[in-house]
């Protein structure tokens, strides 16, 4: 698959610090994520490969550059969730509004009703009053690709010295009849199978 000359490629440990680059304007500028400090480049590292041990993690890519990128996680970790995951995705600052979020999405889609998961979910910073740090966009963008919203905390997240919500959003890809077929852990996906969704493989390093 191509759209634009942009591919889609698995990512590994080695793109730690080109992702960490993309991640660490919204941990320092925004309250998208809530966490207070950049990681280290050795702990992000570190997260890509607890990622991908069980789940994908993907980078939308043209040339060699590095434009965005999504993973999946566990939702919760007990063994009755294994048919549900947690959505992740961040676009590079000055590569948004340009289709890759759906891109990058619909890829992710596809690889999780590859591994058998049912349902797909995001949690989500938000706000009653959009301010510099915080808007509706993700919450908008996820509906825009069929999520509904489920739940909401409020107040719970504090960052810049500020109160934000956080909601729970859901879409279901698959059935819920009978009993489910077993998650299939990534790294135990055929190479030819990512290859017939339009996913290079290896990495780009």
């Amino acid at each position: 698959m191509n759209k634009s000359g942009i591919t889609i490629r698995t990512v590994t440990p080695d793109d730690g610090e080109e992702l960490l680059a993309i991640y660490a304007p919204y941990v320092i500028k925004t309250a998208i994520t809530f966490e207070y400090e950049v990681p280290t480049p050795a702990e992000f590292r570190k997260r890509i490969s607890h990622t991908l041990s069980r789940y994908p993690y993907i980078a939308a890519v043209k040339g060699n550059e590095i434009l965005g990128y999504a993973y999946t996680g566990s939702f919760v970790g007990r063994p009755a969730y294994d048919w549900s995951a947690e959505t992740t995705i961040y676009i590079s600052e000055n590569k948004r509004k340009l289709g890759l979020g759906g891109y990058l999405y619909g890829v992710i889609e596809d690889i999780s009703r590859a591994q058998h998961i049912t349902n797909l979910n995001a949690c989500i910073g938000f706000t009653e009053t959009e301010d510099e740090f915080l808007t509706g966009n993700s919450v908008e963008f996820h509906e825009h690709l069929g999520y509904d919203r489920v739940g909401e905390f409020h107040k719970c997240g504090f960052k810049f010295g500020r109160w934000y919500n956080m909601v729970w959003m859901e879409k279901m890809i698959g059935d819920h009849d009978g009993k489910p077929l077993p998650m299939i852990p990534f790294p135990e996906l055929d190479s030819d199978l990512l290859e017939s969704l339009g996913i290079m493989t290896g990495g780009g390093k």
